[in-house]
């Protein structure tokens, strides 16, 4: 008997829950134009449809826009820009580096 192919075929051992899904990851908000990773939690799958395809895990993407409880991702994959609807319990924020300003050699603050 040949076997399935389901949406995760492949995928599960990569993607075993290694965290509880809380309260505050469910609800989270993001604005326009933040940058996210995408990072599937497989504790939360009550839609299959919110959550991205595990070939995009991983990747950092901006926020398009709010589509109901949803977010639209823009990632570049190779050459194209590509449009990802994932629910926020599979986006993180990326953490961006604080910047100090340069100073030039002999000036003092």
């Amino acid at each position: 008997m040949k076997r399935s192919r389901g949406f995760f075929s492949k995928a599960t051992k990569r993607l075993k829950a290694k965290e509880r899904l809380t309260a505050t990851r469910l609800i989270k908000d993001f604005k326009q134009g933040e940058k996210v990773i995408i990072d599937i939690n497989t504790s939360h799958q009550m839609h299959t449809q919110t959550i991205p395809s595990p070939r995009y895990r991983g990747r950092v993407g901006k926020i398009i826009e709010k589509r109901g409880s949803n977010y639209v991702v823009e990632i570049k994959d190779g050459g194209k820009l590509k449009k990802i609807i994932s629910h926020p319990a599979h986006l993180k924020r990326v953490q961006q580096p604080e910047t100090q300003p340069k100073t030039r050699e002999g000036e003092e603050k």
